[in-house]
């Protein structure tokens, strides 16, 4: 049998653009949760890797902004180097929290061959109301392109297996990178996702917690990534099928002791052609 995923197998890779408010804080939370991990700095101007010099990561430097895709492509490239048999991604703004990282984990173990999403699912009502629609409509159009239903699927907090990250020729840019992953995932190596309901933080108006600006552009970033999706869709055929499919099946959610969510068993996926 293949060993299990623990910290000292799994990567934490966490793409940098402008974190210096919490980039450290992030990179030591995910150190306390896995041995490896790779902070990618995409053409950061304020400082940020000069805030983690010292601390036991490994740090990629582009000299301008690539943009997100690139910085994860750079990150998977270094982990699989290193040796990593899975990859969790966090953003550096500090919303994700790295005490999570066991949970997706624990969930890749008992779902083999799945990407492991983390939902935000918990205390869902502090997300911003622009952002929750822009999710809803999003997840609809990827599990489109998928074939099955899925939640949350604008997370950046994932668990991607080796396989996955080892994907060559993933198309897309910027945040459309992280929704054509899953959809090349699900067609070229038959993955399904699993989502274990995570709690993400943001800028409330009674707490002195402070984040950056999201770098998510609602109508343009969404925009983007619907247009590369119909794409998609339109040009793997079988539309009907697919989405009849994709329908009849439910969000798969790990939640053991959770607050009533439910466990299914993941979807099985034929594996399919190269994605385009």
């Amino acid at each position: 049998m293949a060993e299990p995923l623990h910290r000292g197998n799994v990567a934490v890779v966490i793409p940098a653009l402008n974190e210096a408010l919490r980039i450290r804080e992030v990179v030591e939370g995910a150190l306390a949760q896995c041995e490896r991990v790779i902070v990618v700095d995409d053409g950061s101007d304020d400082g940020t890797a000069e805030l983690i010099a010292d601390l036991p990561v490994a740090v990629l430097r582009h000299p301008h902004r690539l943009g997100k895709g690139a910085s994860l492509r750079d990150g998977f490239a270094e982990a699989l180097r290193q040796g990593a048999r899975a990859v969790v991604t966090m953003d550096g703004d500090g919303q994700h929290r790295a005490h999570d990282i066991p949970r997706l984990i624990a969930a890749a173990n008992r779902h083999p061959n799945c990407i492991v999403n983390g939902a935000r699912l918990r205390k869902r009502d502090t997300q911003p109301w622009y952002r929750r629609i822009g999710n809803d409509f999003g997840d609809w159009g990827i599990a489109w392109g998928c074939g099955y239903r899925l939640v949350d699927s604008q997370s950046g907090q994932r668990l991607y297996p080796a396989s996955v990250a080892a994907l060559r020729d993933v198309p897309g840019e910027g945040f459309v990178f992280e929704a054509q992953i899953l959809i090349s995932a699900a067609r070229q190596l038959g993955c399904g996702l699993v989502s274990v309901p995570v709690e993400t933080r943001y800028r409330q108006a009674d707490s002195d917690e402070q984040f950056r600006k999201s770098h998510f552009r609602l109508f343009r970033d969404l925009y983007d990534i619907t247009s590369h999706v119909v794409g998609q869709v339109l040009s793997h055929g079988d539309m009907l099928r697919v989405y009849r499919r994709m329908r009849a099946s439910a969000p798969v959610i790990f939640d053991p002791g959770g607050q009533g969510d439910a466990e299914a068993a993941p979807p099985t996926l034929p594996t399919q052609g190269a994605g385009r």
